[in-house]
């Protein structure tokens, strides 16, 4: 199985819940990036000029009610942990882990259960023009500590509560989700 083929059944099998979802956004995304993936053979990899599917994972520590975030280097924000899809990556938790992991410095982090917390698209600059992002949760192990990559600025812990004040809304939506799925 290729990974643009796992992206296809994780998307099919994804079912967005809640009162997040209450307009059907999260189900458009869906039926969105599925369409992609269907119009383009390279909807995986950066080079597809139309956009591509990218994995990404909040890293949390319920127990503190802290949540790690990156200071991204070249867009200069705070966001979770995730990025672009590898040609060793099995499958998209693969990729969402692998990133988080890279990302954060913590080895040991642990997905949480039940597939990906949501999707959201988003423009970036060039030369990859867009993001279709399949969004998971990582949980921190006891004790964890971060240590920086090329990748960011800064890496901090942030409470729940702080998290709206530093991060853009689609940041503050993934971590509404996965709170709600804890």
């Amino acid at each position: 199985m290729t990974l643009r083929d796992d992206a296809a059944l994780v998307l099919k099998g994804y079912a967005p819940e809640g009162p997040e979802d209450a307009r059907g956004e999260q189900a458009e995304l869906r039926q969105a990036y599925l369409d992609h993936l269907a119009r383009h053979d390279d909807g995986m990899w950066k080079a597809c000029g139309a956009g591509h599917l990218t994995a990404s994972a909040l890293v949390i520590d319920p127990e503190r009610g802290k949540v790690l975030l990156t200071l991204h280097r070249k867009l200069g924000m705070w966001l979770q942990m995730g990025g672009h899809c590898e040609p060793q990556d099995a499958t998209l938790e693969a990729a969402a882990l692998r990133e988080a992991t890279e990302e954060s410095g913590i080895a040991g982090l642990t997905l949480l259960p039940g597939g990906p917390v949501r999707l959201d698209r988003h423009p970036i600059p060039s030369p990859c023009n867009r993001h279709l992002d399949v969004q998971y949760a990582a949980l921190a192990p006891a004790g964890a500590a971060e240590r920086i990559s090329q990748e960011s600025l800064e890496l901090r812990w942030f409470d729940y509560a702080d998290v709206p004040g530093v991060a853009d809304a689609s940041v503050v939506r993934l971590l509404e989700a996965t709170r709600a799925r804890l």
